[in-house]
């Protein structure tokens, strides 16, 4: 079941328009990677689910049914661009944040608590927000966006301003809420992170849904039909006159050569593999598939 479906979404402001006929399925439980580059659309289509705005024609729904604005406190948004009150205290603000998604403040204050350990930053329970360096913000604001238990989170460039081994700790806890449950809305420009953590996939461009789907299958679509072969010679095989393959390249590699073949339609990997075997050792044998930079790249250039 999904969780979120769009229908024909359109918004326009003024004679520009942010969403042209926009329709989006977003499984439950999955990681879904919003995604697109700057001005496309993606920050609208954030701004409706958050109800920020609304669309001008078109269907939202929400667990099979019109988004309602209570389903606001099931929903938690890490935006970009972050917003905190400097001169706040930062247990203060967080708690005061926990209490406007509606939760207790005892149990607000126990599980903030806990959190600002796990994550390293509970000796700054009382200083001010502004004393905090750009990570430690980060942090306490990812920390209040998931404390309320939302069933549809959505993050926009959560990695942005993390160290490698923060980057790996917000990473692990995006994982753990999927495997909790939590359906999780990815925006980034980070197309390993994309490969790394999401299920399906949603490509905007000005406006206009690309691509939507699985991200398996999308990169396979996408593909060439490749394989890559290094194989242990003496001397560099003579690929041609193959009614299975075409060569692609061919190049001398650290442990013998390595070559890249273009797969004729219809031919099995089986039957290509034992053409293969019969005349050459081969060290390693892997398809290509293609990245999602690289497919980004391609459809919206």
């Amino acid at each position: 079941m999904d969780l979120i479906t769009c229908k024909n979404v359109v918004k326009k402001f003024n004679d520009f328009t942010a969403l042209n006929a926009v329709s989006l399925s977003i499984p439950k439980g999955q990681i879904f990677g919003l995604l697109g580059p700057n001005g496309a659309g993606k920050t609208t289509m954030i701004r409706i689910l958050n109800q920020i705005t609304i669309p001008d024609s078109g269907e939202v729904y929400f667990e099979g049914r019109p988004l309602d604005p209570n389903d606001i406190h099931s929903i938690g948004y890490l935006p970009e661009e972050r917003g905190l009150y400097k001169k706040m205290k930062v247990g203060e603000q967080a708690l005061y944040l926990a209490r406007l998604k509606g939760m207790e403040k005892d149990l607000a204050t126990k599980e903030l608590k806990e959190w600002f350990v796990k994550f390293g930053i509970q000796a700054w329970w009382n200083k001010k927000v502004e004393e905090l360096s750009k990570g430690m913000a980060q942090k306490m604001q990812f920390i209040t966006t998931i404390l309320h238990k939302p069933s549809l989170l959505i993050l926009d460039e959560p990695f942005s301003g993390f160290d490698p081994v923060n980057v790996q700790l917000i990473r692990k806890e995006i994982l753990e809420l999927k495997k909790a449950g939590t359906t999780i809305i990815l925006s980034t420009h980070n197309m390993e992170s994309v490969e790394e953590l999401c299920d399906n996939i949603a490509l905007i461009n000005k406006a206009n849904l690309i691509i939507e789907g699985p991200l398996d299958k999308i990169r396979r679509d996408h593909g060439k039909n490749e394989i890559e072969v290094i194989y242990r010679s003496t001397d560099m095989y003579d690929f041609s006159n193959n009614a299975l393959y075409k060569l692609t390249s061919q190049q001398e590699s650290s442990s013998g050569y390595k070559a890249v073949l273009e797969v004729n339609n219809g031919v099995c990997s089986s039957d290509l593999l034992k053409s293969l075997i019969a005349d050459i050792d081969i060290i390693s044998y892997r398809e290509l598939i293609p990245k999602m930079n690289d497919i980004f790249i391609k459809l919206v250039s």
